[in-house]
């Protein structure tokens, strides 16, 4: 049974993740709050990823840094501030959960890491300059660090556009937002948080083992496609 670390398993992308992977992984949760939820295979450690020291872990498969944010203001109404705070969960999380655990991913034989990116670092989205900013770090974070850790350790992003989670759903608050979100996307849809956990899983398998600083648009068309 793999042993796969996800910070920030207890809500939205995360929980779906955490949920998909405890029939047959060993899940250790790392965030501020517990699950809400229980299983065998499930070990929760409290935890807030910019101020606390992270839980001392010897063996992993699997790494995936899902906090996030979404700050959308107009450039104008963004202060230095923001951009600072949007960073630190982003990207600084990120730096600090990686380098703590990667002794403990070394002992595997096959392991994984997942970071999350968005759709707007390939747009021009109005409101996004922020995320965007921080997430373009991610990006190239990404592909860095693939290559400081390679051959041993993989390491891959996804970029999804919009996700029905708790994050999102002031996006989503209403039935005329709803299908102008759909309609802004050339599938006609937008992203369930299970469809995320899906393309998480694989980049995480075996399957996946001769992919490496690549970043995964999940995006129901919307950044290739223009009908």
């Amino acid at each position: 049974m793999r042993k796969i670390i996800i910070i920030g398993g207890s809500k939205g992308i995360g929980k779906a993740i955490t949920e998909s992977l405890l029939s047959n992984h060993q899940v250790i949760n790392v965030s501020r709050t517990p699950p809400d939820f229980q299983h065998e295979n499930l070990s929760h450690h409290t935890c807030d990823i910019l101020s606390d020291e992270l839980p001392s872990i010897e063996t992993a498969d699997g790494l995936i840094y899902c906090p996030g944010s979404i700050n959308l203001k107009p450039f104008n109404r963004l202060s230095v501030e923001d951009f600072r705070t949007d960073f630190e969960i982003n990207v600084i999380g990120a730096v600090k959960t990686i380098q703590a655990y990667t002794k403990a991913l070394s002992q595997s034989d096959s392991a994984s890491i997942v970071l999350f990116s968005t759709v707007a670092t390939k747009l021009g989205m109005p409101f996004h300059a922020s995320v965007a900013t921080a997430k373009s770090a991610v990006e190239g974070l990404t592909k860095s660090v693939a290559a400081d850790l390679a051959p041993k350790i993989r390491v891959n992003a996804i970029a999804p556009t919009i996700t029905d989670t708790d994050l999102a759903a002031k996006f989503l608050r209403n039935e005329r937002m709803v299908e102008s979100t759909i309609q802004r996307h050339p599938l006609k849809k937008y992203l369930q948080p299970t469809e995320v956990a899906a393309m998480a899983n694989y980049l995480l398998s075996d399957v996946s083992k001769s992919i490496s600083g690549q970043i995964f648009n999940l995006d129901c068309g919307i950044v290739s496609l223009k009908l």
